[in-house]
């Protein structure tokens, strides 16, 4: 049987040029990113020297824009840089990754964890399963799943998103 490739990488010099752009696109496609913060990603790409037509027009969008237009605008400017959106679900677990990192450096507390959005992500990993399996479904469940053990939870998911943390099977790589 033949290897998986899981990894998505753009030809060309653009995956080295401007990592939160690649990030960005990841986190896009797994609809996980807010659309008023990609004009200042694009800004901050063009500060660095990438330069195209849409990215132009998309630094020059307000926060505050119609969220298509902004969408629009971003999925031009890939396209303009060669930088072609990755699948869903590898976005997910992309994503789900992510989630695990927050949480290890501290960035995401308990309640923010507990969301239904995870429950449909598709994992291939022992690390990715492990983490998702201790993500409660919603915030209200926290309490109804744990009971009052709330501290050795946590210490669980510690471990579990260090170990995927540890091990990213997918993402951009910068």
């Amino acid at each position: 049987m033949a290897a998986i490739d899981d990894t998505f990488e753009p030809d060309g010099p653009v995956r080295s040029a401007y990592p939160p752009l690649m990030e960005a696109a990841w986190l896009y496609q797994s609809d996980q990113v807010c659309s008023e913060g990609l004009p200042m990603t694009a800004a901050q790409a063009l500060a660095i020297g990438m330069d195209t037509p849409a990215l132009r027009e998309l630094a020059g969008l307000s926060r505050h824009a119609d969220p298509r237009d902004i969408r629009d605008t971003f999925e031009q400017a890939l396209q303009e840089l060669g930088i072609d959106l990755p699948d869903h679900h590898l976005a997910r677990r992309y994503a789900l990754l992510r989630l695990a990192a927050r949480f290890t450096a501290g960035e995401v507390d308990l309640a923010e964890l507990a969301s239904d959005d995870w429950s449909e992500t598709e994992v291939e990993t022992a690390e990715e399963q492990a983490f998702l399996a201790l993500l409660p479904p919603c915030a209200c469940c926290i309490e109804y799943t744990l009971g009052l053990d709330e501290e050795a939870w946590e210490a669980q998911l510690q471990i579990a998103a260090c170990a995927l943390v540890s091990h990213p099977a997918v993402g951009p790589r910068f």
